[in-house]
């Protein structure tokens, strides 16, 4: 299932640095952490659902990606980001 509008302009107002900001990285990680934990608990449920599990390891990798290009990049924001979302690292 994907976000619905009404969630996925609640993420981008609450993760944008200006006004008309959709795509910044923050926005990018919040967005994929929303659908990665819809995921987790959708496969919590169906254990055997081998396609949804690959393309929530792929979400989890351009996550990952997105994370180490803003370490690299903005220590501060890297760090802002994982303390507001709770990710571990």
């Amino acid at each position: 299932m994907a976000l619905s509008p009404e969630r996925k302009q609640e993420i981008i107002k609450d993760f944008q640095l200006h006004e008309n900001d959709t795509g910044s990285p923050e926005i990018q990680i919040a967005m994929l952490t929303e659908r990665i934990n819809y995921l987790t608990g959708h496969l919590q449920i169906h254990e055997k659902d081998h396609h949804s599990r690959r393309g929530l390891l792929k979400m989890v990798g351009k996550r990952r990606a997105l994370l180490n290009y803003l370490m690299e990049n903005d220590f501060d924001r890297y760090k802002a980001i994982v303390t507001r979302l709770g990710l571990r690292r």
